[in-house]
């Protein structure tokens, strides 16, 4: 189980209600780690351990568990993470993904290539993360599993190879044929073996034909990959084995050229062994990824860890979680070297070393206490006190530091106050501890209102945060009307000049500094800067204190005190004195120059776009577009899937609170729809002068 070439990280991702849940209950049973299958709908899901999670049915947030799974005598240790299907905890997808080196791509049969499945699948491209596709609820009335493949390919812009064709569609599904071993795989409806049970047989009559036509695409598709394997196939292809074919189909699921699909229903206990066999046979193993690349942090050059004991230890924390009992729980993923309990690690953000004082390998919602972890493996760490997400560890005598894990941007805020004066510093605690586990979630004071405001990704994510709030932490807290978190936008550029002075009675303060400022370009998020003095003009560490400075300053615009967007500095001249300057003085300048210059630059306020798709009968299609039009939408097309209708459309997402429940309302509860954010865009004039006037303050 320690052999590293039999280990697989991986992430089973999805839009919501595809099935990841219960494709990981069936993993969970299957190798023998449950001994009864939790459902999703019952609440007794392993990974969905949340109260939240459980009485809505949703994954809220990732869940880590480890199984074991024998294929062809060799034992292999499978890391599964469960990640959520709903946009709006979209950050659990992001840093599992970050760590892990393989994906399960999960399908509804029926829905195909879904809005959530989409964003998904661009993370795992961001990341290069090698993928199988699981076309699950073949058994639902509605399945296509061809349509879905075609979807892929148009949707995803990926390459889809059928390794698996379904014996049945929708209530008739019974089983799989591997193309590859050319058998059939029958599940008996009758058995009551939760699916265990299966036989392994011919190919059916009726559908040899098109099991030959499937299989051709597939070794065509494959051999013209290998030259060598190519050569032997024109020769005589029943000299090519198996192995040699699945060795090849292996090397191009790593490198991304292929993405194998498979087919089941795991509600009704049909197709996960084959998957987990698929997950074994084509999914990379540490020792695939070969080494990770980071920056060594005192010389600011690239570096190289390779997945080896041998290595210095390094790993990256993807993942923080409070626990009352044990305190603060740290999600590691070690990429080099051994981690003993009691060693002392090194953090490179920090600079500083602290104690591990225990070692767990997670299932779920608990720990099972290990003395040692390896390269390669996942595990949670307790004992250290300052640390955050994105954190890279690593042994003090040999640095490294691994790119941090991007998020995005809050788009959603709420006021928060506590009902006791007792309870105020309580809240405090308890708000600070939930930004530790979540990255998308910020905390700040509105120094106009006076007021606290929290911010996330969406309705659903504060509502869940609020309910945790007076569920975990047992807070009486009230909260205000939600908001739309507006950026502010500079359209043009000017150059500035500030030169701060200010003499005290012993050492004074002295820093001159011209700038460009203006818009960067869309691409960009938040400060872009350049520094354009000649060489030697200024210290290295004046030109980092003034960068410094207005990384600091943009966080407040000049009309609502929004962060801007994207701003543009370029540092074009400056001077300093050898006795008055310090990194301070450049700061402070850097701030003052910032707040000069957005007084004389145009500035637009901008509002966060989403992405909504609405599945909805056709009867009730034009009073939808009809209310669409009326929240300020762009409607961009229209797909038929089935008797259904999918409408695809652009709104402001300040037009689209308590959607959910005015789209029940207009198509009979029969419609539904997902959004996720899309993009900022400028305001209309009209309503930006609106929202000046009348939304200088939160309010409850």
């Amino acid at each position: 189980m320690n052999n590293l070439v039999n280990t697989r990280n991986i992430g089973i991702m999805a839009h919501i209600d595809a099935g990841k849940t219960t494709t990981t209950e069936r993993i969970l049973y299957y190798t023998g780690i449950n001994y009864k299958i939790g459902e999703v709908h019952e609440g007794t899901a392993t990974t969905d351990w949340m109260a939240q999670e459980q009485e809505r049915g949703i994954t809220i947030t990732s869940a880590t568990i480890t199984a074991p799974w024998d294929y062809k005598n060799n034992a292999y240790k499978i890391n599964i993470i469960d990640t959520p299907g709903h946009v709006d905890f979209t950050v659990e997808v992001e840093r599992s993904l970050r760590v892990l080196d393989g994906a399960i791509a999960v399908f509804c049969a029926v829905g195909g290539v879904q809005p959530q499945s989409e964003t998904v699948w661009h993370q795992a491209n961001k990341y290069k993360v090698p993928r199988l596709a699981f076309v699950n609820k073949m058994d639902r009335t509605g399945a296509d599993f061809f349509g879905v493949i075609q979807q892929i390919k148009e949707k995803l812009e990926a390459n889809p190879l059928v390794i698996q064709l379904p014996i049945g569609e929708e209530e008739n599904f019974c089983g799989v044929i591997d193309l590859i071993e050319q058998k059939a795989y029958i599940w008996d409806t009758n058995d009551d073996s939760m699916g265990v049970n299966y036989s392994i047989q011919d190919i059916p009559k009726n559908m040899q034909k098109e099991v030959s036509e499937y299989r051709e695409k597939l070794i065509e598709a494959v051999v013209e990959c290998d030259d060598i394997m190519l050569e032997q196939f024109l020769i005589d292809r029943d000299k090519i084995s198996v192995d040699e074919f699945n060795k090849i189909l292996r090397k191009n699921v790593l490198n991304g050229k292929f993405i194998p699909v498979l087919c089941g229903s795991a509600f009704k206990n049909k197709g996960v062994q084959m998957l987990l066999n698929a997950v074994c046979e084509y999914l990379p193993s540490p020792l695939d990824i070969n080494q990770v690349e980071g920056i060594d942090p005192r010389t600011e050059e690239v570096v190289f860890r390779k997945q080896d004991i041998e290595q210095p230890f390094s790993a990256l924390c993807f993942k923080i979680v409070s626990n009352n009992f044990i305190g603060k729980l740290a999600y590691l993923r070690i990429y080099s070297g051994i981690l003993n309990v009691g060693d002392m690690i090194y953090n490179v953000r920090t600079q500083k070393k602290e104690r591990v004082s225990r070692l767990f390998q997670m299932h779920a919602n608990k720990q099972n206490a290990i003395d040692k972890i390896e390269a390669g493996d996942i595990c949670a760490i307790v004992g250290l006190k300052d640390i955050f997400t994105g954190d890279t560890l690593c042994t003090e005598n040999n640095p490294i530091a691994f790119d941090r894990i991007k998020f995005p941007d809050t788009v959603i805020s709420i006021a928060i106050e506590a009902q006791t004066q007792a309870d105020i510093e309580k809240l405090n605690q308890s708000l600070e501890k939930l930004a530790e586990e979540d990255p998308t979630f910020t905390i700040y004071h509105d120094e106009n209102s006076g007021q606290l405001l929290i911010s996330g990704m969406g309705e659903l994510h504060l509502e869940i945060l609020i309910d945790r709030l007076k569920r975990e932490y047992n807070l009486d807290i009230t909260t205000g009307k939600q908001q739309v978190n507006y950026k502010e936008q500079f359209t043009n550029t000017i150059t500035h000049n500030v030169v701060f002075k200010k003499q005290t009675g012993g050492r004074g303060k002295f820093a001159d500094i011209t700038v460009n400022i203006g818009k960067a370009d869309d691409s960009v998020s938040g400060l872009e800067f350049e520094n354009k003095i000649s060489q030697g003009k200024l210290p290295k560490q004046f030109i980092n204190a003034v960068e410094k400075g207005f990384k600091e300053a943009i966080n407040n615009g000049p009309l609502l005190s929004c962060p801007m967007k994207n701003v543009k500095v370029e540092l074009i001249d400056g001077s300093f004195h050898n006795v008055d300057s310090d990194e301070l003085s450049f700061s402070i300048a850097a701030n003052i120059c910032y707040k000069e210059a957005a007084q004389l630059l145009n500035t637009v306020l901008l509002e966060p776009i989403m992405k909504i798709e609405i599945e909805t009968p056709e009867d009730y299609l034009g009073e939808i577009s009809a209310d669409l039009n009326r929240r300020r939408a762009v409607i961009e097309g229209m797909d038929a899937r089935g008797k259904l209708r999918i409408l695809k459309a652009k709104v402001p997402l300040s037009e689209q609170f308590g959607y959910v429940t005015h789209l029940r309302t207009i198509s009979a509860g029969r419609a539904t729809f997902s959004m996720e954010f899309s993009h900022y865009a400028k305001l209309p004039q009209e309503l930006q002068e609106e929202i000046i006037n009348n939304n200088k303050f939160y309010t409850f």
